[in-house]
């Protein structure tokens, strides 16, 4: 029969513990660390988790270049085939344009690297190079999921803009592009315009958007070039970058994406190339096959870039997706789509640049505990791979289809304990700890609960959750039985009563309105007034 085993510490201790984890919480929330010393923050360095090795990754690139040069690229429009047959691409009697792999092996040579992605708020700029990783939303969701409910509605233009509000406040989301579409405004050149105002008033972190058609992207260029101050201060200092799906997977251009591409090149916008093929459907469903198809296809797109505007920022943004092959659905919260993550980080890294792909899409529907071990998976092997930019990590649902407010709240804690595993572990002489230990052993307590060293580490090797329960069962029932979920709706609620960002001056939002008059339908009063 088990023996019953007295705790060393007692209860006394135990409540100093409990007191003093409170009071240096509360100190946290009052004065916050300076960001370097914070026990997570954007920009740490991953690449621990490396699912290919590197005769792997020499085997796929060749690979690759073989593709593009044999197979190459239909459906190209003619200022694509201009400017990429004038750097070196060859245009065959069947339509194809092919790339020799001299001139992709320059491209990557010369190609942009090592760019800050800007917030309109410089304390939010993001060095993108590389293994720094950086966490945000993303996706074209057409459903809001309405958790007390238990329901999914259509997305409207409102829930952009407060998504855009909840992520200004939340520190481990790093980045905001849009993760809905706004299915109250049915015309397109309203959508893309009205779904950036929304984007870019709501949060002062760098925004990713989309556009519909090349026609589309001189008005928004027109309204973020008067809230930089100047064509010029926006072009130093881009705070939105473009979400370009150019390809249309298998090794396709898409024409009216290519359009936009241009125009966004032209106007200063960054660009992420974004190839989005699904393994068994437009990818092979040879997990190594989807990402040599998905590596192939945005090279293309990084020639086609730099063909342009040599050594204008792009980002490699191959997004291979996964299919439950029984079904043919797609299955974002799988393990295999955690790899193919990962591989596409490490394919980055082995050409040096910087990368964007996506994580966090859970299959489950709501923020539930299959949706907590989908995020918790992906998320957390992409920051250990080092990708850069990992889109569609929190909020959403139902395989990109549904988005939730709840679950960024919820995520954001998530991330934050992705991020504390993406740090790792720092030995160093003071970590190694053998003069603390010696003190306790030899001339202290027999433990380490007021030790400096404890009280020192506590707020900055340490991450603690806003939301997340960590009492113990009896306070629990004592306050009530609280659930994560209700915590979360509790938050949002009050955020979003309270937080209306106004790093847009007033002055500046009714030039605005003046300036597009009805093409702007986000009303005020959505606004806080």
């Amino acid at each position: 029969m088990p023996v019953a085993v007295e705790n060393p510490v007692s209860s006394a201790e135990q409540r100093l513990r409990r007191s003093g984890g409170r009071e240096a919480r509360r100190a946290l929330r009052s004065a916050p660390l300076a960001e370097d010393i914070r026990p997570v923050r954007p920009g740490l360095e991953g690449g621990r988790f490396a699912p290919l090795t590197q005769h792997d990754l020499e085997r796929i690139h060749e690979a690759v270049l073989t593709l593009l040069e044999t197979v190459g690229f239909a459906n190209a429009i003619p200022n694509c085939i201009e400017a990429l047959t004038r750097v070196g691409a060859t245009y065959g009697d069947d339509g194809r344009i092919r790339f020799p792999r001299q001139l992709v092996l320059e491209t990557i040579r010369t190609a942009a690297r090592d760019f800050t992605l800007c917030g309109q708020d410089p304390r939010h700029d993001m060095m993108i190079r590389g293994k720094r990783v950086h966490y945000g939303t993303a996706g074209a969701a057409v459903h809001l999921v309405d958790v007390e409910k238990r329901e999914y509605r259509e997305s409207l233009l409102q829930d952009i803009y407060d998504a855009a509000r909840l992520v200004e406040g939340l520190d481990n989301i790093h980045f905001f592009q849009r993760p809905m579409v706004p299915r109250d405004i049915p015309d397109p050149l309203e959508m893309d315009f009205n779904t950036l105002y929304a984007c870019v008033s709501g949060t002062s972190k760098h925004v990713g958007t989309s556009f519909t058609v090349r026609e589309n992207v001189a008005p928004a260029l027109e309204m973020l070039y008067e809230i930089a101050g100047g064509e010029e201060n926006f072009r130093a200092r881009p705070f939105v970058s473009n979400s370009n799906c150019f390809v249309v997977p298998p090794m396709k251009f898409a024409e009216d994406a290519c359009g936009v591409l241009e125009a966004c090149v032209e106007g200063g916008i960054p660009i992420l190339l974004l190839s989005a093929g699904q393994a068994g459907a437009t990818a092979p469903a040879a997990i190594a096959g989807a990402v040599v198809q998905a590596v192939a296809e945005v090279l293309a797109g990084l020639v086609y870039v730099n063909a342009l505007k040599p050594g204008h920022p792009a980002i490699f943004g191959t997004w291979p997706f996964v299919s439950d092959l029984r079904t043919g659905a797609m299955s974002g919260g799988s393990a295999e789509q955690a790899l193919l993550t990962s591989a596409c980080a490490q394919m980055a890294q082995f050409y040096d640049l910087p990368g964007g792909s996506a994580a966090g899409m859970a299959d489950s529907k709501l923020p539930d505990i299959q949706s907590g071990y989908e995020k918790g998976i992906t998320n957390v092997t992409a920051g250990l791979s080092g990708l850069n930019l990992v889109y569609e990590a929190a909020g959403m649902h139902a395989s990109l289809l549904g988005f939730c407010l709840e679950s960024l709240i919820i995520d954001n804690d998530m991330l934050g304990q992705c991020l504390r595993c993406v740090r790792g572990i720092e030995v160093t002489d003071a970590a190694l700890s053998l003069d603390t230990i010696a003190e306790v052993c030899l001339n202290g307590p027999g433990h380490y609960l007021g030790n400096e060293q404890t009280l020192r580490l506590m707020q900055t090797e340490y991450f603690y959750p806003a939301v997340a329960d960590r009492f113990s069962p009896k306070e629990w029932n004592e306050k009530g039985k609280p659930d994560l979920l209700g915590r979360a709706i509790a938050e949002k609620k009050r955020i979003l009563a309270e937080r209306f960002p106004r790093h847009i001056p007033r002055a500046l939002d009714d030039r605005l309105r003046a300036r597009f008059g009805e093409l702007v339908r986000l009303p005020r009063s959505g606004m806080g007034g």
